[in-house]
């Protein structure tokens, strides 16, 4: 199966990961691997996609789970010699009226959207071959929740210096500070899910800029995105836009031609790169 190409979705069983996969069933010349934490409701989602004359394949991962992790990665390797795109899609947020403590929010949060993201692009970003597409899901989130960060956190979150080592300690010492009750005296916002795709936006600046130091002229490009404010269960009925429209923009970077190397290392909202 060397020869053909693949493409996986993480949490693909609802929601915008749901319509990504649906679009790339559509647009993309290769297999499409929806993953999902509960098997039961990934193969419900693949029965549901094959209703509509589509024919996803189903593989089951669990961020959160190292293991999981390293069995999607063991098999990609030995069925495909690796991987052409990945769409990290899956995430948490908590209701706006969730009763939650913050601190337990912070941690909750961050461990499933920032650390677990993070763990995934480590054992999958090496697989991705040539010419490789990768797609962050951020949020514009991540942008305003940036501005009501404290100058000093700001200067550090935009530095295009900044490593993954330090990004991780900012993103733990959120946590800690959140569970001291501290986090707004130390120069954080208020908002455990915007902090966590802060995360994801910086990880995805350093991500891009290593594979262009690693990797130079193999052609992969790698960004973050904002789907938009979407119909889901994480966002509420009232949003603006249905699943499929908010797949636009993460199925455009997944697809992006190899004839282009733009944008790269952004973060793309409506199909165009935002200022960071």
């Amino acid at each position: 199966m060397a020869g053909v190409r693949v493409a996986v979705v993480t949490g693909g069983n609802k929601g915008v990961g749901l319509a990504v996969v649906r679009a790339l069933c559509n647009q993309f010349q290769g297999d499409v691997y929806l993953t999902a934490r509960n098997p039961k409701l990934g193969e419900e989602a693949v029965k549901a996609l094959n209703n509509e004359g589509l024919s996803p394949l189903f593989h089951q991962l669990d961020i959160n789970d190292q293991a999981s992790i390293h069995s999607l990665r063991d098999f990609l390797m030995e069925k495909y010699g690796g991987l052409d795109v990945l769409v990290n899609n899956a995430g948490i947020a908590f209701k706006v009226a969730d009763t939650a403590p913050f601190a337990t929010q912070a941690e909750v949060t961050l461990k499933t959207n920032y650390f677990a993201t993070k763990d995934v692009s480590r054992e999958l970003l090496p697989l991705i071959k040539p010419n490789g597409r990768v797609v962050n899901v951020s949020s514009m989130v991540s942008v305003s929740a940036l501005a009501k960060c404290s100058p000093e956190l700001q200067e550090k979150f935009r530095s295009d210096t900044i490593t993954e080592d330090e990004l991780t300690k900012l993103m733990e010492k959120f946590v800690e500070d959140a569970k001291n009750g501290v986090h707004q005296e130390k120069g954080w916002p208020n908002t455990a899910y915007g902090m966590s795709k802060v995360g994801v936006t910086v990880m995805s600046r350093i991500h891009a800029r290593k594979l262009k130091e690693t990797r130079k002229g193999e052609g992969i490009i790698l960004n973050a995105c904002c789907p938009g404010w979407v119909r889901t269960d994480m966002a509420g009925p009232k949003a603006t836009k249905s699943p499929d429209e908010g797949a636009i923009t993460p199925v455009y970077l997944a697809l992006l031609p190899t004839s282009g190397d733009s944008p790269y290392g952004e973060l793309v909202s409506e199909k165009k790169a935002v200022t960071w």
